[in-house]
């Protein structure tokens, strides 16, 4: 639908001449340049998949938001990429309304109760094992706007591509079939901690066989193939992960993600819409 294209590209073109100060895109050049980095051009796609007449006169149309944000710092420069959902709200010929279309990890009343200790060494495969981080971050750059057809897409996809990511990277799977125990996935069936956010941030506290974390304390203490896990309220449950997968110029983490499809974003989400002051986060060393 080119009205939407049209109201995307008015949105970056006002942003970057500084005649609008209260859209997302204003919010993300503030930030950067908070940040000692300067976003020297963005671009801005918005592709309609599915239209709605809601009487004659109004129309809602869900559509993909493509944005690339071209990010400078210093003689350094690095390429920022986001996709996800939005409704427009259209009456008549004039969009009225546009936000984005918001998921959150589900929570389950089970998912904070795991088990890790309790096993005999024969379930547990590949106790030890060696990190490939190249692997890891080659597998989130791969498909962190698409879903890999060997694994089930979630509509709160964050966690299970994270799982993934791990996977590729050699972490080593167990606890099969018991939902609440371990870290597996198998065609018909997962363990919580590969799909719930929740879960996995305390599996990585806890575990001490298989896939493990170590808790560091601060976000520069991360290289490529690491975890970042938020809890957007602050109230100790557990929203949201993110792999490392670049630093920036100046030592910040840079990451990878679904739900929200984010390439190359800076870490801390201060630019999120789920973002609150009391926001908490967890850092992980794989594999150590």
């Amino acid at each position: 639908m080119d009205k939407i294209q049209a109201y995307w590209e008015e949105i970056v073109r006002s942003n970057l001449s500084r005649e609008n100060h209260q859209s997302w895109v204003s919010k993300k050049l503030l930030l950067h340049e908070r940040r000692g980095a300067k976003v020297v051009r963005i671009t801005a796609e918005g592709v309609p998949y599915r239209s709605t007449m809601i009487s004659s006169l109004e129309q809602h149309v869900d559509y993909q938001l493509y944005v690339t944000f071209f990010i400078k710092q210093g003689d350094h420069f690095y390429i920022e990429e986001g996709q996800e959902q939005h409704r427009a709200i259209f009456k008549g010929n004039k969009m009225v309304e546009d936000w984005s279309l918001g998921v959150r990890d589900t929570i389950t009343d089970a998912s904070p109760g795991l088990e890790f200790d309790n096993v005999n060494e024969s379930e547990v495969h590949e106790v030890r094992f060696n990190y490939d981080r190249q692997k890891a971050v080659q597998y989130a750059n791969r498909w962190w706007n698409s879903y890999n057809p060997q694994y089930k897409h979630f509509e709160n996809d964050c966690t299970n591509f994270i799982s993934q990511c791990l996977r590729a990277g050699g972490a080593p799977m167990w606890g099969m079939h018991n939902r609440s125990k371990g870290w597996w996935y198998s065609a018909s069936s997962w363990s919580y901690s590969w799909t719930v956010a929740n879960s996995l941030r305390w599996y990585l506290s806890g575990a001490k066989k298989g896939l493990n974390g170590k808790e560091v304390s601060q976000a520069r203490d991360l290289i490529p193939g690491d975890i970042i896990c938020y809890d957007f309220e602050g109230d100790g449950r557990w929203n949201h992960n993110t792999i490392v997968v670049e630093k920036d110029a100046f030592g910040e983490p840079l990451v990878n993600a679904h739900t929200y499809n984010s390439y190359h974003r800076y870490w801390d989400y201060e630019d999120s819409t789920a973002y609150t002051p009391q926001i908490k986060y967890k850092f992980f060393r794989i594999g150590e």
